[in-house]
């Protein structure tokens, strides 16, 4: 799909402590950051804090300085590839979540964030190996399933989007419209691309029983102009609700022949 546009809502993969007990750590904006007698540990902490308050570019000085000091934690250098990314530094983030994999080949959410990296560039091909990667590491992580689903979605592969936003569902029901953790997500630029995307996702939510949600998609599908509406009729998923007048309401039965 060659309008498809690829947006990032990065999920808190790798969390800092909580903001209330890092208060007060970070120079105010402006001032000289001196890192070169601070610990890993207080580096560490010092860039968590700076990313909680979204200065990335200072998170990225800590980070930086911690991993020189530890160069083989590949959560430093996950951190650093967060808050570069965060920060739009892509190739940099890249070259940290490769160092991240590279100390630990094992580390589902640094392979999962170099294929995000891979998917905001849409270079779909390397995203989906690494999605796949990360999925294969931990495959009850309901994001690693959603963001290969955009993948494969992104690559017109439906069916294959479909397989994987449904397991992402039997996990968590709500992981698609949660924003803050929801993965990689497959943004359209278009109503018919919208119209689209939302008819997938209602096939979806039709084969896991989940009626209410299949019919707001379908909703939105038509609203977006989606051409092929009365497939409803036709596609399987939605055999069970055939009979349902809600159906009737977004699409008309087909009249009796």
């Amino acid at each position: 799909m060659r309008n498809l546009a690829m947006t990032i809502l990065l999920a808190a993969l790798v969390i800092g402590l909580p903001e209330s007990s890092m208060a007060g750590t970070e120079p105010q904006k402006g001032s000289v950051v001196k890192t070169e007698e601070m610990t890993v540990a207080e580096l560490e902490k010092a860039g968590d804090t700076a990313r909680i308050e979204k200065d990335y570019d200072l998170a990225i000085v800590y980070f930086e300085a911690a991993t020189r000091k530890d160069k083989k934690n590949a959560h430093l250098w996950n951190k650093l590839g967060l808050a570069q990314l965060k920060g739009s530094h892509l190739p940099e983030a890249r070259l940290s979540f490769e160092k991240a994999v590279k100390t630990n080949s094992k580390y589902a959410d640094a392979l999962n964030n170099l294929g995000a990296v891979y998917f905001i560039q849409k270079n779909l091909g390397p995203a989906t190996k690494y999605f796949k990667k990360a999925v294969a590491m931990e495959e009850t992580r309901p994001v690693f399933h959603v963001n290969l689903g955009a993948a494969w979605f992104g690559q017109n592969k439906v069916d294959r989007a479909i397989a994987e936003y449904g397991r992402a569902l039997q996990l968590d029901p709500t992981v698609l419209s949660r924003s803050s953790s929801g993965g990689v997500t497959a943004q359209v630029t278009t109503a018919e691309e919208r119209a689209r995307y939302d008819y997938m996702l209602a096939k979806i939510y039709a084969k896991l029983g989940n009626a209410d949600e299949c019919l707001r998609c379908l909703r939105k599908a038509k609203e977006d102009g989606y051409h092929n509406i009365a497939n409803v009729y036709k596609d399987e998923e939605f055999s069970h609700l055939w009979q349902d007048p809600r159906l009737g309401e977004i699409a008309p039965p087909p009249a009796a022949k």
